[in-house]
């Protein structure tokens, strides 16, 4: 005796799928309070703030999807870091349903530090942004 379906399942044609709204709580990087709501191109703006300068896995706040996994990369060689923070960026990113994919990854090693430049396209309109990551 099987315990998962055999048969497909129907969905009635009554059911709409929609998009929810994008409006969250704003959080202002200069008073560091919340002040009043933003949405769209903001609201997924801040999304991407937020998501990447979170730890992943490190706040119980956050779910464990949520977050930039940069422990291993404080440290190491320019060569590892850049690579591998194009694919965790990347993997940081896609959890966001908003953005549609990343492009324009430009790197650049000043003394101790790897910047990293890269535009992120959303469904609201292109975000750039950029990470700092500590060599040595």
């Amino acid at each position: 005796m099987s315990v998962l379906p055999e048969d497909a399942i129907f969905l009635p044609s009554q059911i709409k799928v929609e998009q929810q709204p994008s409006k969250t709580w704003y959080l202002n990087p200069t008073t560091h309070r919340i002040q009043g709501t933003v949405e769209d191109f903001e609201a997924v703006c801040q999304a991407v703030q937020i998501l990447l300068n979170v730890e992943r896995f490190r706040w119980q706040i956050y779910t464990p999807y949520s977050g930039m996994q940069w422990d291993g990369l404080i440290g190491q060689d320019a060569g590892y870091v850049a690579s591998e923070l194009q694919r965790r960026i990347q993997e940081t990113l896609r959890m966001d349903n908003r953005i549609r994919g990343i492009s324009k990854f430009s790197y650049t090693v000043q003394e101790e530090n790897l910047t990293a430049a890269l535009q992120i396209d959303t469904v609201y309109g292109i975000v750039e942004t950029t990470v700092e990551v500590k060599l040595a």
